[in-house]
């Protein structure tokens, strides 16, 4: 069967990349094409388009390139017409999703979403959309079936998260060699800083985690790469001889690491399932910072938070994110009573996820509802 998938964003290539994999080991006639990344098309999808060319980040970014977001959708549209796929499915990156979606079912296209818009966090009046226009919803947060199927009478899939599997497919690095790869100083405990993947986020994050360098000499800074931007990019931010820089390798540091400087996101769960305790930061433009907090109305940021019900880390959100702040908060989890609290709660948000599986459970059920034969 042919399936067109559709991710925009890092992390749903790395998820996106799974899924394929596991697709064809459900199908071995499955043919797919995909919006995503070299993690997606290494899986075995012709790509498309890669998300480098739509990450857009914020209310104020995404109206400054409201064009070729235009365009995107029009020449999405046309190449599923050309491939015509027994199923589409959609990972998050719901701006674009939801709008390819209306169009899909209204094509008689089979729609399958894979890890939900967070329409529990902000504009929940999108679940008329996508009782419309998704047929088959497969979850990845344990309180999102509760979410849709309690509140809402929607029934999911709760299919376990699947970073789970990403990192216990992940091979731990030899130390020594790691350090010396990467030019690292062999002696020194790391700081992971993971300041996102989009250029404008990147910015701001940065130099606000970098100016707690100088209180903590005894360690060495290390700033995870995005594979969505180039080392030209870093380049201003490495200047500075205690801080080091890694490419494409943030699995790899993370295992290695003491401590982490984390931008709201993806990486935040990542960060905890490594078991290092973290601080998450949180910085955008005022007018989007503003906008959000008049539609989101949760307690927290960080997944880590959201799942636990209750603050496990410690999220710096825009004023809150200063220097001192952050470097007063840094020495906290770097305290002996402070980790071993953070780890026992990061056990029990292990155990929250569901265990592993989720991209194969994701797969058998989007193929067996596209081909009742299976």
């Amino acid at each position: 069967m042919k399936y067109y998938i559709i991710a925009g964003e890092a992390s749903g290539d790395l998820h996106g990349s799974n899924l394929i994999k596991a697709i064809k080991a459900t199908d071995t006639k499955a043919n797919i094409r995909c919006w995503g990344g070299d993690l997606m098309q290494q899986a075995g999808a012709e790509l498309v388009k890669h998300y480098k060319s739509m990450a857009f980040m914020g209310f104020i970014e995404v109206l400054s390139n409201i064009t070729t977001i235009s365009k995107n959708l029009k020449f999405c549209k046309s190449d599923i017409d050309a491939f015509k796929p027994d199923a589409i499915i959609f990972i998050d990156y719901s701006g674009f999703n939801l709008r390819i979606a209306k169009w899909a079912k209204e094509n008689n296209y089979r729609t399958n979403y894979y890890i939900s818009p967070q329409i529990w966090a902000s504009r929940e009046g999108r679940i008329s959309k996508i009782k419309r226009d998704i047929d088959a919803m497969h979850v990845i947060l344990p309180f999102e079936k509760d979410f849709y199927e309690k509140k809402h009478n929607y029934p999911v899939h709760f299919v376990g998260h699947p970073l789970l599997d990403a990192i216990s497919q992940q091979k731990l690095p030899n130390e020594t060699d790691f350090r010396a790869t990467n030019n690292l100083d062999p002696n020194k405990p790391i700081i992971a800083l993971l300041p996102g993947s989009r250029k404008q986020e990147v910015q701001k994050m940065l130099d606000v985690m970098l100016s707690v360098t100088p209180s903590f000499p005894e360690y060495q800074f290390v700033i995870a790469g995005a594979p969505s931007l180039d080392l030209d990019f870093y380049a201003p931010f490495l200047k500075n001889p205690q801080v080091n820089f890694v490419a494409n390798q943030t699995y790899n540091l993370l295992a290695l690491s003491t401590a982490a400087l984390v931008t709201s996101g993806t990486a935040t769960l990542e960060t905890a399932l490594f078991k290092v305790p973290q601080v998450v930061c949180y910085k955008a433009h005022w007018l989007s910072y503003y906008i959000a907090k008049k539609i989101i109305t949760l307690k927290y940021i960080s997944l880590v938070n959201l799942i636990m019900d209750k603050e496990v880390i410690k999220e710096l959100i825009q004023d809150d994110l200063t220097t001192k702040n952050l470097s007063s908060e840094l020495h906290k989890i770097l305290s002996k009573n402070t980790r071993e609290k953070l780890f026992e709660e990061y056990y029990a948000l292990e155990k929250k996820l569901g265990g592993t599986g989720a991209s194969k459970k994701a797969a058998e059920l989007i193929v067996a509802s596209t081909n009742p034969n299976k």
